[in-house]
């Protein structure tokens, strides 16, 4: 007897909606319902199934969870309350200062609605907040370091290209090796963020503009560059789709801390990614999975620290411990 699949949506078409779109394909416990998204079926590149955002809830009886793939700084805080009215969901929401609010917010309306929905899953916040948690459970004397990259960082792209005179841009953020040596090797440096990142902006300018005054803008922009060691290449649009067109990320998590009279330990973490957006993707279905096997006994909003190792892969409990413990 066949197993019944777990029916997903995915709300939000862009690199990462994309992303869970080719991921359920390498998952066969899971199916494609339909896509939720703002523009017409006629401007997407897809076969799946175009769902109306107006009529949202229509579908409650044909899904099991919708994964919400819209932004973090524009979408999900207003979508994911509006669809956690109807469905189990899953998103990636990672503004980390504005985590508590949002968690808040989304379990008022879960709370009432009677449904799962899982915040800000992903890689960090994520896999590194797991990794963050287990580090201080672990190793209580210590400090704990979180290097990003190297790996191009969206919301610092987009930061650029809305400079006047910019065209197209792309921001690296790469950690400075020497900071992470001193913490591999215990030191447990005390480091500011200058120390820890640099960041690599490669521009590309719109005819006319004043190269000087856009790299003083980029270099001197609060909350995203002024608090780092920044350089800034301007280069061609041609040169820009040829080298920068990939997606890359990664970064680890380091515990450094001590045990019985002074002896070293170190716990680390990493990721090296080739597709930021296909890797979020993964891991937002593997919690998908999760919070529908959740939604059977409990309502909520939840993190991953409130989800079970074992309810994130489709095999068995018996299974998994024969297979993996």
């Amino acid at each position: 007897m066949e197993t019944k699949k777990v029916r997903i949506a995915i709300c939000g078409y862009g690199n990462l909606g994309k992303g869970v779109e080719k991921a359920i394909k390498q998952n066969p416990d899971l199916e494609l319902v339909g896509i939720f998204s703002r523009r017409p079926a006629e401007k997407l590149n897809t076969t799946s199934a175009i769902l109306s955002m107006n009529n949202i809830e229509s579908y409650k009886d044909l899904i099991d969870v919708v994964v919400m793939c819209g932004g973090s700084a524009n979408d999900l805080e207003e979508q994911v309350p509006k669809f956690a009215k109807y469905y189990n969901t899953v998103d990636s929401f990672d503004t980390h200062a504005k985590i508590p609010e949002y968690y808040e917010k989304v379990d008022e309306v879960t709370q009432k609605s009677k449904k799962i929905s899982i915040i800000s899953v992903g890689w960090d916040p994520g896999l590194f907040s797991i990794n963050r948690l287990y580090g201080e459970s672990f190793l209580p004397e210590g400090n704990t370091y979180t290097f990003w990259g190297k790996g191009i960082s969206q919301g610092h792209s987009n930061a650029i290209r809305r400079i006047p005179g910019v065209k197209d841009a792309v921001q690296y953020t790469n950690p400075i090796k020497k900071s992470v040596n001193k913490v591999r090797r215990g030191e447990m440096p005390e480091l500011t963020a200058r120390q820890m990142h640099l960041r690599e902006c490669f521009v590309v300018l719109e005819d006319g503009a004043n190269k000087e005054e856009v790299e003083k803008q980029i270099v001197t922009m609060k909350n995203y560059f002024s608090d780092y060691d920044t350089t800034v290449n301007f280069i061609s649009e041609e040169e820009l789709k040829e080298k920068h067109s990939g997606m890359p990320h990664g970064g680890f998590v380091i515990r450094s801390g001590k045990t019985g009279e002074n002896t070293k330990q170190i716990m680390e973490f990493s990721l090296n990614l080739e597709s930021n957006p296909e890797f979020t993707s993964s891991v937002l279905l593997a919690y998908a999975r999760a919070a529908f096997k959740m939604s059977f006994k409990e309502y909520g909003a939840k993190t991953v620290y409130d989800v079970s190792p074992i309810l994130l892969m489709p095999i068995g409990r018996k299974e998994l411990i024969k297979k993996y413990l």
